[in-house]
């Protein structure tokens, strides 16, 4: 039988905020949320470029954990998420 994994106490809560708000106000976070569509764009962050592709490894590519830049040829893990509007996806979309 696997062992269950335990919950973990909130790092807001470790840090002695009394409030996740004033955590994130204080450690410059925002959770805005984008009415409508939204769309994720990932971009390399070392040269900010958007060309950046999974690279699959393993039998047959059943793991897919390594992100490679195909400007840069940058190579890891922690590849740059944003979340955008469909306006700033669009606007995005014509600078490139």
């Amino acid at each position: 039988m696997a062992k269950k994994s335990k919950l973990q106490t909130p790092q807001w809560m470790l840090d002695g905020y009394d409030s996740e708000a004033e955590y994130m106000k204080d450690r410059g976070i925002s959770k805005k949320k984008v009415k409508g569509r939204t769309f994720k764009v990932r971009s390399c962050p070392k040269c900010g470029s958007s060309d950046v592709f999974v690279v699959l490894i393993g039998e047959e590519g059943k793991r897919a954990d390594n992100w490679e830049c195909k400007k840069c040829k940058w190579n890891g893990k922690n590849v740059k998420e944003e979340e955008l509007s469909e306006e700033e996806f669009l606007e995005r979309m014509e600078k490139e």
